[in-house]
């Protein structure tokens, strides 16, 4: 294993993590020697992921967190501290999109809840994260925003707004956090075949329109973000941070 992407002796949180990208993330870490904490609102879920991890001889904690919910994610972080002693990779990936359609047709509480959990969320995680994270020498924060957070996406403006705001948050965390040796970056996917975005590529004409305008000709699979993650928690990019990457096929930049 190459040095620069060794995470033996590194432990992590990841949110999300019980399917989809924040599995996919979770299980590349854990092969790279990384301790991964699992977080999500299902234990039986997450149990399921740990034990794979486990199966394949990396180390996994299972540990059940609303992302709406402050005080669940400060136990979280304390649980995990408890556990391993250290904190050194947070990714801040559990989402929700309650709300498809125009935003002046959404329910205050469809923004509340889009909100707490997609911006909220990693601000309080972060808040409880970057203190431990100080006394382990520093650290990487990486926040999964997307595509959308850079050009709103068709009726998902509550959605895109949130994205957007965490690629602010990335931003200004980066330059905060910086003297701290923790560096802080997104990952912007475009459409990944999950079940979080199943409404999108599981609509025929939809994915349609999505594979014409992708130069990939093909959407995103878990694991193409997974590497992209990879890269970000590990000492090759200790000179990277406030930095957004772009996952998508090449389709956003065919729009340009």
């Amino acid at each position: 294993m190459s040095a620069a992407f060794d995470l033996r002796g590194k432990v992590a949180i990841i949110t999300g993590a019980s399917r989809g990208i924040g599995k996919a993330i979770a299980a590349e870490l854990a092969r790279a020697g990384c301790a991964v904490v699992l977080s999500s609102r299902r234990q039986a879920a997450l149990d399921e992921v740990a034990a794979e991890i486990t199966a394949a001889g990396g180390k996994a904690l299972a540990i059940t967190a609303h992302n709406g919910d402050k005080a669940a994610l400060q136990k979280l972080v304390g649980r995990a501290q408890a556990q391993y002693g250290r904190l050194d990779i947070l990714v801040n990936n559990a989402a929700t999109n309650p709300h498809f359609g125009k935003i002046l047709a959404a329910e205050d509480s469809h923004w509340r809840k889009t909100l707490d959990v997609n911006l909220l969320g990693n601000v309080w995680l972060t808040q409880a994260a970057a203190p431990v994270m100080r006394r382990s020498g520093g650290g990487k924060i990486i926040n999964v925003a997307s595509i959308v957070g850079l050009q709103p996406g068709h009726h998902q403006g509550i959605y895109s707004i949130s994205k957007a705001a965490v690629i602010s948050l990335t931003q200004t965390l980066a330059q905060e956090l910086g003297a701290d040796n923790i560096q802080v970056n997104a990952i912007a996917p475009g459409l990944v075949q999950t079940k979080f975005a199943q409404a999108l590529w599981g609509n025929p004409e939809l994915l349609a329109q999505a594979l014409a305008q992708t130069p990939a000709g093909r959407i995103g699979q878990p694991q193409d973000i997974a590497g992209l993650a990879l890269l970000l928690a590990s000492p090759a990019a200790d000179f990277i941070s406030g930095a957004v990457f772009v996952a998508d096929g090449g389709l956003t930049a065919k729009s340009l």
